[in-house]
């Protein structure tokens, strides 16, 4: 049972962190992977089939919104290299 417990509380967490803007959602994506999936398996939740089904979806959601954020941080870092490299030169 607690092990249920703990699958749904993760479950409820990560859908909550869908709804966060970018940089939110980003740390707290962070946090919630490292209390729900280091040290233990995703295969160890224990969830119905439709909440596993959710899951899966959000998971994998979450996994292609830390690529795009992870580009966009990295774009955003060679702007400002550009910038700054601009800046010493004036």
């Amino acid at each position: 049972m607690e092990r249920r417990n703990r699958s749904l509380k993760a479950l409820k967490e990560l859908n909550y962190i869908n709804y966060l803007d970018e940089k939110e959602k980003a740390t707290h994506l962070k946090k919630w992977s490292e209390e729900y999936l280091i040290g233990q398996s995703i295969e160890d939740f224990d969830l119905e089939l439709a909440d596993l089904e959710q899951l899966a979806e959000l998971f994998f959601k979450n996994i292609h919104f830390l690529k795009d954020y992870k580009e966009q941080i990295r774009l955003e870092l060679i702007e400002n290299k550009k910038l700054k490299k601009f800046m010493l030169n004036s």
